[in-house]
């Protein structure tokens, strides 16, 4: 047996020591390398997820976006509240309607809201103090497993609805009464007729009594003044506007407030004039026309006996308020106004509060305004005035409609008109 050297041995060693080294650096670099691959792996699968959260925020986002814009595009009032009942969201069509803000909406009770909304309301719709008509409409809000999270309330304005039935039921008010006006009218005119004749032929007989001739003639102008109710009567009940044409707008109002002089002569009354270059025309008939502006110039004058300021102004209507183009031609007073319980009244025949009114001027006036392919409303605040507007086609038509009104007036002034010189022609009372 050869015996190695100490020197030898240690060499031996170190040789094998380098050798486990060198095993152990490879597997130590297999390992890092390994390592190093699933890090990279990992890397790239994190950034694809990253990416795919970014895309699904995104999508989040855009989806959020979109229904924010639609919530705040509705008319409707909306209101969202948690399961608390506390408010959490709400849209500007709230805050318009509502006249609150969003701010003092969110957190609130929802129960509450609706309490103060509906408060001294007895009525359907719900008239709010700004005039908008409203209708409320609730429900649950659940989520997939039926577990209730929150309440959905939905404020829907109904003015221009219930408008449009105000409108309707007074058409066919005024179409019934007219129908019954007229069979009167034309009951009443035949045996007046007869009246007539025989006041006269006793007038002829009575020549040599002035007394006794006094008695016939007071007869005749009686029934003179029954033929002049029984005329509008009937003006009333078969409205003629076939003479229509293009009217100078200008030279219309002029001619009509010259009209009207001689009842604004003992008033301290001011009378202002707005036009629209727009609208230098108007397709009317001329005496019709006429005939409407001046019964409610004067009973502007009449509601102003202290004075005032009369107003006339001609606008360009919005688009959405007809399915034609149409103008407002508006007559507006500083007067003692309307009660707002009498408003809906104004247009019935035979409904004045004039001690020796007839009642027939307004309605007549709204059966020539409808003749005409067009419609008039009334605007009035007691103590305040009262504002006619009248909308009609911008041109002719055969068959308009005009719905009602929700736009505010708007027009450019022109010189104020001067009142010339005074003349008298008829009118309704």
């Amino acid at each position: 047996m050869t015996l190695q050297s100490p020197d030898q041995t240690k060499n031996d060693l170190l040789t094998r020591a380098f050798q486990d080294f060198d095993q152990a650096a490879t597997v130590l670099q297999q390992s890092y390398d390994a390592l190093t691959t699933r890090l990279q792996q990992m890397d790239l699968e994190l950034a694809q997820t990253n990416a795919s959260l970014r895309e699904h925020l995104r999508e989040t986002e855009e989806m959020r976006a979109h229904v924010t814009a639609v919530l705040e595009s509705l008319d409707t009032g909306v209101i969202v509240a948690d399961s608390q009942d506390l408010v959490v969201r709400c849209n500007h069509s709230t805050e318009r309607l509502l006249g609150i803000s969003q701010t003092q909406l969110q957190g609130r009770r929802a129960a509450e809201i609706l309490q103060e909304i509906r408060k001294d309301h007895g009525e359907y719709p719900l008239i709010l103090p700004s005039g908008i008509a409203i209708a409320l409409s609730q429900t649950d809000l659940t989520d997939v497993s039926g577990t209730l999270i929150g309440k959905l309330v939905l404020i829907h304005d109904v003015t221009r609805i219930r408008q449009l039935e105000d409108r309707l039921q007074r058409r066919n008010r005024l179409e019934a009464m007219g129908q019954m006006v007229g069979c009167i009218a034309h009951e009443i005119r035949n045996p007046l007729g007869s009246v007539e004749l025989f006041a006269s032929l006793l007038r002829k007989d009575l020549r040599d009594q002035p007394q006794l001739k006094t008695y016939a003639e007071h007869i005749s102008v009686a029934v003179q003044s029954m033929d002049r109710l029984l005329s509008n009567l009937l003006v009333y009940t078969r409205p003629d506007c076939s003479k229509a044409g293009w009217q100078e707008t200008e030279s219309l109002i002029r001619e009509v407030l010259t009209l009207a002089s001689h009842a604004m002569a003992s008033a301290s009354i001011e009378v202002c004039c707005h036009g629209d270059p727009h609208v230098p025309q108007l397709w009317c008939d001329g005496g019709k026309m006429k005939q409407v502006l001046l019964n409610l110039v004067l009973n502007a004058v009449q509601a102003m006996p202290e004075g005032g300021i009369l107003t006339i102004a001609v606008t360009v209507a919005p688009p959405s308020i007809s399915e034609v183009p149409a103008i407002h031609l508006t007559v507006s007073d500083t007067g003692t106004g309307i009660p707002p319980e009498l408003q809906s009244r104004v247009f019935d025949p035979f409904f004045t509060t004039k001690d020796q009114g007839t009642g027939l001027g307004l309605a007549i006036v709204h059966a020539l305004v409808e003749a005409h392919h067009g419609r008039i409303d009334v605007e009035s605040s007691p103590g305040r005035g009262t504002s006619f507007i009248i909308t009609l086609p911008r041109g002719p038509v055969q068959n308009a409609s005009m719905p009602v009104r929700t736009t505010a007036r708007a027009g450019r002034s022109v010189p104020r008109c001067r009142i010339l010189s005074a003349t008298e022609e008829e009118t309704y009372e």
